[in-house]
């Protein structure tokens, strides 16, 4: 009889100790404090599909579609330019497809579209409203005659794909709608 309770206690010890050891589900990832949360249907920043994400990105040419929602809304927008050298940051209004020359620099920053709610699916680039969810800017910088940065400037995400230089660092700050 004592045989038979010892196995007994055993048997569900081994059990409980089994289903002790069962993977849990994953959770997501608490959200960082200060980390700005994007609405519902926006990729946040490292996911897939998101700016920064980590997926194969198709071959080819991307397309940027500025929706006739969005065309002509927008006049300018504010980059907040640092000298890292004397560390003083200076913020300069340059409007929509024209160009910046940073003083004391050869660095001349042109600035294209802007897209107020910016995704990006596949190749395709466009803005899903014109309200500023995820402002972001389309900027080359050119030192000289040499182009040494293209890409996006985010709003709300300024570590993603930032412009990165000895001397300067380059932020979009805000947007100027026009009218």
């Amino acid at each position: 009889m004592k045989k038979e309770v010892v196995a007994v206690v055993c048997s569900l010890a081994l059990l409980v100790a089994a289903g002790a050891c069962k993977p849990k589900p994953k959770e997501p990832a608490p959200a960082v404090p200060g980390q700005q949360q994007l609405p519902p249907g926006h990729p946040q920043p490292g996911a897939p599909g998101a700016p920064g994400g980590n997926v194969m990105m198709p071959k080819g040419e991307t397309v940027v579609n500025v929706p006739d929602s969005v065309k002509g809304k927008w006049k300018a927008v504010v980059l907040a330019v640092e000298d890292k050298k004397t560390k003083k940051t200076t913020d300069y209004t340059v409007n929509l497809n024209s160009d910046l020359k940073i003083p004391n620099s050869n660095l001349k920053v042109v600035v294209g579209d802007f897209l107020p709610d910016f995704k990006m699916d596949g190749l395709n680039i466009t803005s899903m409203s014109n309200e500023p969810n995820n402002p972001a800017v389309r900027v080359k910088v050119m030192e000289g005659d040499k182009e040494i940065f293209k890409g996006w400037l985010y709003q709300k995400f300024p570590t993603i794909h930032p412009f990165e230089h000895q001397q300067f660092g380059l932020a979009m700050k805000s947007a100027v709608k026009k009218g």
